[in-house]
């Protein structure tokens, strides 16, 4: 049976609303990355991103999946091998959107992690720097988000997953973000058929053997009709 692994990033997520952060008018455009996702800009000023991640979460929570969504969840539930889906965005749409076996390797706004004791609990939709843990009682709360610096989640895993596929796809990534650019190579090398969705060839998109340009909503689901009609 045919194991299809697929990476996902903030293009699958732009058509449902949500703002990416390299276009050219997206979030790095409004705020430094030092600021606002790394724990230096945590320790300077938490209230600063605090107040950026709960902007995140309310946009969020204000869009829905769309098609490409749908369609992976699609592919899970009706493809005779396995489908495992990673993402880099931090939304919950490919959940609300049905997928199931699912890693988000930068963390998730639904999360929230004390920086004192790392324990973990469901965010709520409004951060403060005063909120306590509630294991430690600490008020050290931050989004439970992987910031520059620091080590994306289940790597071991996500390796792991890689070097099984004989499909991999990534669907809106901008292949400038590591170590998320380097999984293309990787499952190069275990042997898969490489694929890549986005609205122009990625910054390792040379890597892929085969492209397909244009919206993810149509194109991933198209690809998705062909892949469960044979």
């Amino acid at each position: 049976m045919t194991k299809i692994v697929i990476l996902t990033g903030a293009g699958i997520s732009a058509e449902s609303g949500i703002e990416t952060f390299r276009a050219e008018d997206g979030l790095w455009a409004k705020h430094r990355v030092e600021d606002v996702v790394t724990p230096e800009g945590y320790q300077r000023d938490p209230k600063r991103v605090l107040d950026f991640y709960n902007e995140r979460r309310a946009q969020a929570a204000s869009v829905e999946p769309n098609a490409a969504h749908f369609a992976l969840a699609r592919l899970e539930a009706e493809h005779d091998g396995e489908v495992v889906v990673i993402t880099q965005n931090v939304d919950d749409l490919h959940e609300r959107g049905g997928t199931q076996a699912l890693y988000h390797m930068h963390g998730a706004l639904s999360g929230a992690l004390c920086a004192v004791c790392h324990h973990r609990w469901p965010a709520p939709m409004q951060m403060a720097i005063e909120d306590p843990c509630p294991s430690c009682e600490t008020p050290a709360t931050r989004p439970d988000i992987v910031w520059f610096g620091e080590m994306p989640y289940e790597m071991d895993t996500l390796f792991d997953h890689l070097t099984q596929a004989d499909i991999f796809v990534a669907i809106g990534t901008s292949g400038n973000v590591y170590p998320a650019a380097g999984f293309v190579a990787e499952a190069r090398k275990a042997g898969a058929h490489t694929i890549e969705f986005n609205l122009e060839k990625s910054a390792v998109g040379n890597q892929f053997a085969e492209h397909r340009i244009g919206p993810a909503s149509q194109t991933v689901t198209d690809w998705v009709n062909n892949i469960l009609a044979t």
